[in-house]
């Protein structure tokens, strides 16, 4: 079976389950979008992973096991999404040291927060993303705006997922979004954080 290579496409408020998210992968040679549900700590964890300015007073769970296998020589080489079952996705990362590899189960969304830091690559194979892919509806008007086009979904994992934020920052000014993430940061809620850097950046 052949891989398919993805990347991050963002993170938006899961519209059918209460405090979950959803993350969406891309294909990198390809209009697919793969839609995995999340939870709220992991997606806290990828998007603190993305927004490099963004950082933690102390390591999180996913900085923890970054710096402990760096300690001891364990490199992730990549991410592989091998198994979807009743809507649940398998992952594997493959891991090396002293040039033995080694593949250990994880779930998906620890696999990914994990790939992030270590900068390796996400993979899926072709019937996974066959059967599960989407593709994202583009209104032609928002075309060249910031990623904050509407992802239609199949049924059976939403209805609706929005890219744009779920609490609107647009509103505020310059000081008050810097002293919303401050405030966000040191109450360690990065989620919050990552959205009002992105509301800065656009500005």
């Amino acid at each position: 079976m052949s891989l398919v290579r993805l990347h991050i496409k963002g993170i938006s408020y899961s519209q059918t389950q209460n405090g979950a998210y959803a993350l969406i992968l891309s294909e990198v040679d390809g209009d697919r979008k793969l839609p995995i549900v999340i939870g709220a700590f992991e997606a806290q964890s990828i998007a603190i992973a993305l927004e490099k300015e963004i950082k933690p007073p102390r390591p999180l769970t996913h900085d923890l096991f970054k710096n402990f296998s760096d300690r001891f020589g364990i490199v992730v080489k990549q991410v592989i999404i091998h198994k979807l079952v009743d809507g649940v996705f398998y992952s594997s990362l493959i891991c090396e040291r002293d040039k033995i590899e080694e593949i250990i189960d994880a779930r998906t969304s620890d696999a990914i927060a994990l790939a992030l830091r270590f900068k390796a690559p996400i993979f899926t194979y072709k019937n996974i993303l066959d059967k599960a892919g989407i593709y994202l509806k583009v209104n032609p008007d928002k075309e060249d705006e910031d990623s904050e086009d509407s992802i239609l979904m199949d049924e059976g994992l939403a209805k609706e997922i929005e890219t744009k934020s779920p609490e609107n920052f647009k509103g505020k000014t310059f000081e008050e979004l810097h002293n919303l993430l401050d405030e966000a940061v040191d109450s360690e809620d990065y989620e919050t954080a990552a959205r009002i850097k992105n509301e800065i950046s656009k500005r």
